[in-house]
């Protein structure tokens, strides 16, 4: 097959829901042919995609690969990038099987198991909460006597804050253990999602995230998001912050912390989307995501800093070079919505757009007429009704676009 676009070939695999992903596909298509391996027809995709291919599995990493390698040896694959966390370890198969950046399974495997990432952290002797694994209740009171209490458990495998929660007492963990242990994938042939709990030290301060590009071991911190949690105690993420001039980017006991946590996972080329808590005593790592971050965190990286995150995570999978500098000095930030009442069902989502103030760049409801959704726990992130991004000189000055936006915003259910 011969084509007279110059364009690289990326191939990317899954997308991800339309209202929160389709500006990383739109970027990408602007310098990179892309080719989309998907369990269904590409609908909303195609406008952006080169070509497609409908596979049984998504997350089957050796038998994409044999299809990637098809598909090579007619015009060659520049690079592979995925943003899903159940297929960022598939993908490095076929990363791997292509001898392209990013093909280290084990080292995407270190950082899907969060136990396994403890275990590396701790062998490089960094700030990180004591964590011991669990995979009874009894291991779990036993592990909580030790890290002590208030204590969170966490499942080993799942992104999204998925059964995260908080324990005060053995009689809340009691309570609680199923909850977590209990919590599944949504994607059921995610067979890295493994069930074992981690009981952690509860560590406190302030929350955020570091969205990196890393290209020949050299971590690039691009965005950084100050986190906001809600519906206590579960560790629901209700929105971000995202600022060009957020002075943590240039810290240098984080910038040396990102520079070595990496170093000790072992990830050298790609993208990463690493959590810490910033304690009394200095950062501790939460953990780190061989992807780029979820909640729209690099679109408010976009919008602040004009770095592009579908660019340069394309760029960086194949191994080119990246644009690390930003062209905007704003600060961008997301809240998103939730209904009241558990299985409420959706008849109409809307946003008032006559009271929504100029510095709101994005209102959108993503809950549709007919949709079952309830507040955390039992909703989490795919609870969420709608969402708005506000884009102003500071957080406060979104804060109070985002309330505005609230106010705007109108659920009708039963």
């Amino acid at each position: 097959m011969t084509t007279s676009d110059q364009r690289p070939l990326l191939l990317v695999i899954g997308t991800g829901l339309h209202s929160y992903r389709e500006y990383l596909l739109r970027s990408i298509s602007a310098e990179f042919r892309i080719h989309l391996f998907h369990k269904v027809e590409p609908s909303w995709e195609k406008e952006y995609l080169a070509g497609w291919t409908v596979l049984p599995s998504t997350v089957d990493g050796l038998a994409m690969a044999q299809q990637a390698l098809r598909l090579d040896k007619d015009e060659p694959i520049a690079g592979v990038l995925c943003w899903d966390e159940a297929r960022i370890h598939a993908s490095s198969q076929v990363a791997e099987a292509l001898g392209l950046p990013n093909g280290n399974p084990a080292v995407i495997a270190r950082l899907r198991d969060k136990g396994q990432t403890r275990q590396a952290l701790a062998a490089a002797g960094l700030a990180q909460p004591r964590s011991i694994p669990a995979g009874t209740l009894d291991e779990a009171l036993a592990a909580a006597e030790q890290v002590g209490y208030p204590a969170i458990l966490k499942p080993r495998g799942l992104g999204a804050s998925l059964g995260v929660i908080r324990v005060n007492d053995s009689a809340e963990l009691r309570k609680q253990f199923e909850f977590t242990f209990n919590t599944r994938s949504p994607e059921p042939e995610d067979v890295l999602a493994e069930q074992r709990v981690l009981v952690e030290q509860c560590v406190f301060g302030e929350e955020i995230s570091v969205d990196a590009v890393i290209s020949g071991g050299r971590v690039s911190p691009l965005f950084l998001a100050r986190k906001v949690v809600g519906f206590p105690p579960y560790a629901e993420e209700i929105g971000h912050y995202v600022s060009a001039d957020d002075e943590l980017l240039t810290d240098p006991v984080l910038v040396e912390l990102l520079q070595r946590t990496h170093a000790a996972l072992g990830f050298t080329d790609g993208w990463t989307h690493s959590e810490f808590m910033l304690t009394d005593s200095g950062p501790q790592v939460i953990e780190v995501n061989g992807r780029l971050g979820g909640d729209l965190i690099p679109r408010l990286g976009q919008l602040a800093t004009g770095i592009d995150p579908g660019i340069t995570a394309a760029r960086a999978a194949c191994g080119l070079p990246v644009q690390v500098t930003p062209s905007l000095r704003q600060t961008a930030g997301v809240r998103f919505f939730y209904v009241e009442n558990e299985d409420s069902e959706i008849i109409e989502v809307r946003f008032d757009s006559g009271r929504l103030p100029e510095t709101i760049r994005e209102a959108v409801a993503v809950a549709k007429p007919g949709a079952i959704v309830s507040p955390p726990p039992k909703g989490t992130a795919w609870g969420r009704v709608a969402f708005a991004i506000a884009v102003a000189d500071s957080a406060g000055d979104c804060a109070r676009a985002l309330d505005a936006a609230e106010a705007a915003l109108e659920v009708e259910c039963k």
